[in-house]
C-alpha cells in the first residue's frame, strides 16, 4: 500500500464491497493479503485504531524477521517494512513491536585477535581509513578469516569493493596459504576492470609475497597495506565477516563441511542480492550498483 495509517480503511471498504464483489477479488486490486483482511474482520471493534496498526505491523515484522532468520536489527527491519509494505513507520515504533514480540537480532561476536605480520614485502597504508569510492572497482579491501568445524578449520578469501560493498569474489579452503590468495584474486580480475583499482590487505605473509605483488604490477593495480597490528585500518572487511559469523556461522549447526560451505554460498548471496544496507540507500550492493550503472 501506497500510505500505511490507511490499511484500515482499505479494510473497511473491501467489507463495504464484499457483498457485491469476491473478497480475493478486492484484496488482490488492494493488494493486501486475504489473511490479512480476515485477521482485521476478527479484531474487536473496541480496539483503538493504533492498536489495531500495531498488531498489523507486528504480524509484517514477524514475517520479516523470519524470512531474514533474525539477523535485522530495528533500523533494517524499518528498512525492510518500509521496502517490503510501503509502510511508513517510525523506527522507535519498530523498536518497541519488536522487543514486546521478543524478536531480538542476533548480536555480533567480536573479533578479539590479531593476525601474525610478515615483515616480507609491505606497502603503505594508502587507503587510509578512506572507505568510501565514488565508482565501482575503485577501491577494493580482501581478507581472510578462518571458520572452525568440529577441531579443524576452513579458510575463507574475499575481496570487497568499497563502492556498492559487494563481495566480488571469494575462495573457500582448508589450507590458509598464497594459493588461497591468488585464487581469489584471479576470480575477480576475471570478473572486473581492474586497472588502476587501489586494492587494500593487511600485512599476512600472502598478501607481501613476491607472486602476490607480481600478479598485481602486472595488472596494474595498486597495493595498499594496514599498519602493524592495527586491524581498524581494514575494518571494511572485518565488518563483513562479523555479519557472516553473526548471521550465518552462529546461528546454525552443520553436519559436515559441505552443509558449511553451502551455507556460506548462500550466505554471499544473500547479502550481495538481498541483504538491505542501510548507507546504500536501503538497498543490496547489487541492487545499488546495477541502478548507479
Amino acid at each position: 500500500m501506497n500510505n500505511h495509517p490507511t490499511y484500515v480503511a482499505v479494510y473497511q471498504t473491501i467489507q463495504c464491497l464484499s457483498s457485491e464483489y469476491p473478497i480475493q477479488d478486492l484484496c488482490r486490486l488492494a493488494q493486501v493479503s486475504r489473511s490479512g483482511y480476515y485477521k482485521w474482520l476478527r479484531r474487536s471493534p473496541e480496539k483503538s485504531r493504533k492498536q489495531q496498526e500495531d498488531e498489523q505491523i507486528l504480524d509484517w515484522l514477524k514475517e520479516g524477521y523470519h524470512a531474514v532468520k533474525g539477523v535485522y536489527g530495528y533500523p533494517r527491519m524499518t528498512a525492510w517494512l518500509r521496502r517490503q509494505y510501503a509502510c511508513k513507520v517510525n523506527h522507535k515504533r519498530v523498536y518497541r513491536l519488536l522487543k514486546q514480540a521478543g524478536l531480538q537480532s542476533r548480536i555480533r561476536r567480536k573479533k578479539r585477535f590479531f593476525k601474525p605480520v610478515c615483515e616480507g614485502n609491505k606497502a603503505e597504508n594508502t587507503l587510509n581509513r578512506e572507505f568510501t569510492a565514488e565508482r565501482p572497482n575503485q577501491k577494493w579491501v580482501t581478507d581472510i578469516t578462518y571458520l572452525p568445524y568440529r577441531g579443524t578449520f576452513l579458510y575463507l578469501s574475499a575481496i570487497k569493493d568499497l563502492y556498492s560493498k559487494e563481495i566480488v569474489a571469494y575462495q573457500i579452503s582448508h589450507r590458509n596459504d598464497l594459493d588461497l590468495v591468488l585464487n581469489t584474486l584471479e576470480q575477480a580480475i576475471k570478473k572486473e576492470r581492474v586497472t588502476g583499482t587501489l586494492i587494500h590487505s593487511d600485512q599476512g605473509f600472502q598478501y607481501t609475497s613476491h607472486k602476490y605483488k607480481n600478479v598485481l604490477q602486472e595488472y596494474k593495480m595498486i597495493r595498499s597495506m594496514s599498519r602493524r597490528g592495527n586491524c581498524l585500518d581494514n575494518a571494511c572487511m572485518e565488518n563483513f565477516f562479523g555479519h557472516l559469523k553473526a548471521e550465518c556461522l552462529h546461528i546454525q549447526k552443520f553436519r559436515s563441511v559441505e552443509d558449511l560451505t553451502q551455507a556460506i554460498h548462500s550466505y554471499i548471496h544473500f547479502y550481495n542480492q538481498e541483504r538491505i544496507q542501510l548507507n546504500l540507500n536501503n538497498k543490496s550492493p547489487i541492487e545499488y550498483r546495477t541502478q548507479a550503472a
